[in-house]
């Protein structure tokens, strides 16, 4: 029997061993180091698919229910609730069980080891409002875990485990910007000799960038901020906000689907002055069109990371419809998110009673600590500590490999 590290993201899972003295992350896909953190149920097949086959099965218009970033449900109420499924009652617990139990599966076929246990990563702080919904997020995921066959789940928080994976001596501060969490940890290494020496999250990451920006530059051409007329009279009003929030929150997108939601929408094109978002609108919910335009949002944010300029290309929607994203434009959105990060980041230096000075340097780990924002507001805040590029996706798997050996 053996210990597996896992390290279950809101965008992306991996999952390790030791090899030798060398962390080994077990391919989860052919070829590739992660798999992304989605699940897809096919009404036709009667199945549940994982990762990128579930991704390509919502693409191509299979019949089903598509999911990404369920970590961001756990601790809420959300967690819990049952819903009909395939003949079953379910709730997103169960579903995160199913996801788990599947990882646990390919890398006991991978590896021919038996797996009876796991060492999970976790934010530092699942909710950081919220002492009550970040246990129930912890009670949450322990009880996913047993639930997919393992008999015992240890954790350790993931920027934590990234500090015994990062081989740079002096003080670091790592910096851990997931898909829905930042988390923060300052410690010494001397040597093969890490200490940590304090933890601090919070609960924002490169989801919420997403929904900033699709609500910034995606939904105004749905209809979000425009004015809906009154059934009588010439007064207007604008569009409840709530429906596009939702639709441009990655683990709300499955449950916008409504009838109700559809007809409501489809008076407010008879009502509106000008109806043409409003019928875009409309085409999205009835056709299942939530998550193309997250995808098409989160490419568009890559791609003006990398260059001046991206586009959110929302031809899914309707041919020829998109939106130019500069990358100016981008950072200005996420400023005060980016601020945000910052700020936490030397909350945690001052709760640790460390002078920024001290600081050697600053380890960039997670996938939106590449984002220029992210960069810009850490160098203007530990302008002399030395930035470190490590392996941005798998630094916290290689550490939770090392810790569970």
């Amino acid at each position: 029997m053996a210990r597996l590290g896992l390290d279950f993201g809101t965008s992306n899972t991996a999952a390790g061993v030791m090899a030798g003295n060398t962390p080994y992350v077990i391919p989860l896909e052919p070829g590739e180091q992660t798999l992304p953190t989605a699940v897809f149920i096919d009404f036709a097949a009667k199945k549940y698919i994982y990762g990128t086959q579930a991704a390509r099965a919502m693409r191509e218009g299979a019949e089903g229910r598509f999911m990404r970033a369920l970590k961001s449900i756990l601790g809420t109420p959300l967690a819990r609730e049952p819903r009909r499924i395939l003949n079953e009652r379910v709730t997103l617990i169960d579903i995160i069980a199913r996801f788990l139990a599947e990882i646990r599966e390919r890398a006991e076929a991978h590896t021919h080891m038996t797996f009876d246990s796991a060492l999970s990563g976790r934010p530092v702080r699942f909710h950081s409002a919220s002492d009550e919904r970040d246990a129930q997020a912890l009670a949450d995921l322990t009880e996913a875990y047993l639930m997919a066959g393992f008999k015992h789940v240890d954790f350790l928080p993931e920027p934590e485990a990234a500090a015994l994976a990062a081989d740079v001596q002096g003080r670091s501060l790592i910096v851990d910007i997931g898909g829905g969490t930042s988390d923060f940890t300052l410690c010494d290494r001397n040597g093969a000799q890490t200490d940590v020496i304090h933890s601090t999250g919070l609960r924002l990451g490169g989801t919420d960038f997403d929904k900033a920006l699709s609500l910034d530059y995606a939904m105004p051409l749905f209809g979000y901020g425009a004015e809906i007329g009154a059934e009588l009279g010439a007064r207007t009003h604008a569009a409840p906000k709530a429906l596009f929030h939702d639709l441009a929150s990655w683990e709300k997108i499955p449950f916008v689907y409504d009838a109700a939601q559809l007809r409501e929408v489809e008076r407010w094109v008879r009502l509106a002055p000008d109806p043409e978002p409003f019928e875009r609108l409309a085409e999205v919910l009835e056709s299942h069109l939530g998550h193309d335009i997250a995808y098409a949002v989160e490419a568009g944010k890559i791609a003006a990371n990398a260059a001046e300029m991206g586009r959110i290309d929302l031809r899914e929607v309707e041919k020829g419809l998109g939106v130019d994203l500069l990358q100016t434009a981008m950072n200005g959105t996420l400023a005060g998110s980016a601020q945000q990060i910052a700020g936490q980041a030397m909350a945690t230096l001052t709760e640790a009673g460390v002078a920024p000075a001290t600081v050697d340097n600053v380890v960039f780990v997670g996938g939106s600590s590449l984002l220029g924002s992210v960069r810009d507001a850490m160098a203007e805040s530990l302008p002399d500590a030395k930035p470190v590029n490590t392996q941005v996706f798998t630094a916290v798997m290689h550490g939770l490999a090392i810790a569970a050996q």
